[in-house]
């Protein structure tokens, strides 16, 4: 089996334009950016809390603190993942208690992700809240897990893989839609 690019569902553009309504909703929720801390999950999700953080910058006049977040010690499938899995850095740069935390990563399929990072946030303290942005939300939860902000909700069926590109790993931005060959 193999994967064939099925479409381009969302362009440059389109993710500019979702990455900085994401950065204002989150804003207006929090009620400006006290206390908040932004903490992308690796791999996408650090350029993305770094581009939502840039935007808030444009219109607050100053960007929040982000951090970055290794899950793969908290899966719940590494014995899947391989013998020596590879583990990469966790930098949280302030004291997490009693902060809003916003886990931003690039899809939402089963949950298991954000169950993951969320066991491995309060590892560094106890936020007074955790809020979930994601680019794309598929569905197909496996866990009571949603999101508090969506760039866009994409029905997929499980024959399929949505495929974020940033341009800081994959060259361009752009979001894709991915089928299994036969």
């Amino acid at each position: 089996m193999s994967l064939r690019e099925k479409a381009e569902i969302v362009d440059a553009d389109g993710l500019r334009r979702i990455i900085t309504r994401i950065a204002h909703e989150i804003v207006e929720r929090n009620k400006g950016i006290d206390d908040l801390v932004l903490v992308g999950i690796r791999r996408r999700g650090v350029p993305l809390a770094n581009r939502i953080a840039q935007k808030i910058k444009e219109f607050e006049g100053q960007s929040p603190t982000e951090g970055s977040l290794d899950i793969t010690l908290y899966r719940d499938d590494l014995s899947t993942v391989g013998a020596h899995p590879v583990v990469g850095a966790t930098e949280i740069p302030v004291d997490i208690n009693g902060k809003v935390a916003v886990l931003i990563d690039d899809v939402l399929y089963t949950g298991r992700t954000v169950r993951a990072a969320m066991d491995a946030l309060i590892d560094f303290g106890r936020p007074r809240t955790i809020q979930l942005a994601v680019v794309i939300d598929r569905g197909h939860r496996e866990l009571p897990i949603r999101a508090d902000f969506v760039g866009k909700n994409v029905p997929t069926s499980k024959r399929e893989v949505i495929g974020v590109k940033l341009l800081e790993i994959d060259g361009a931005d752009s979001v894709v839609i991915k089928e299994f060959d036969e």
